[in-house]
């Protein structure tokens, strides 16, 4: 075998996994959450940054509110997922630098000190959390349905009026329900992707 992975687990979190669209009504514990974080934040980014934030949308007044700057075809399985989770970058992420780094604690100011630099920076490394959080997703034995389908600037006022907040990704999650899946789209080979210089 060339991955250290064993196939079960190559199914789980690969393979197998696809975006989920309707889900059981079961519910999903802070517990479950708290296990997902717990696994993901260990995961690479640079300069060990943690730009990520993750807001659990439980009440049903915060679900309307939620739902109603989804995108239309989104509108009723967000509506329906057992929790709903919105996905934004901290803009402000360099405040936590020299906890997260204590080895370097000049880090924030000479890399951080200016929005623009901040705002790319936090945005990627907060995208590539976003994929480690639907792979922790998976991992815990539940489904992720991750959309792009929404008003960001309505949705970012409606949740993160400190204008420090960006949402990036709006992600159902629970035990998939029937019909949760659509058939497996293709995929690039490695020839297609992959060059050697």
């Amino acid at each position: 075998m060339t991955l250290a992975l064993d196939a079960a687990a190559q199914n789980l979190l690969f393979r197998e996994a696809h975006t989920a669209n309707a889900f059981i009504d079961e519910p999903v514990s802070d517990e479950q959450v708290q296990a997902i974080y717990d696994l993901v934040k260990y995961a690479p980014t640079a300069f060990n940054m943690s730009p990520l934030r993750v807001l659990l949308v439980r009440s049903p007044e915060a679900r309307e509110r939620l739902v109603s700057h989804m995108a239309e075809g989104n509108r009723p399985k967000t509506a329906a997922a057992p929790l709903v989770a919105v996905l934004a970058v901290d803009h402000e992420f360099h405040e936590e630098l020299p906890k997260l780094l204590p080895h370097a604690p000049g880090i924030a100011d000479a890399f951080f000190s200016e929005r623009p630099v901040r705002e790319q920076a936090g945005t990627f490394n907060a995208a590539l959390q976003i994929g480690y959080f639907i792979l922790g997703v998976r991992a815990a034995g539940l489904a992720a349905g991750p959309m792009t389908g929404f008003d960001a600037e309505g949705l970012t006022k409606e949740f993160f009026p400190d204008g420090n907040h960006q949402a990036l990704a709006v992600v159902n999650l629970g035990k998939p329900g029937e019909g949760a899946f659509n058939p497996r789209s293709p995929r690039l080979a490695f020839d297609e992707v992959v060059t050697t210089v």
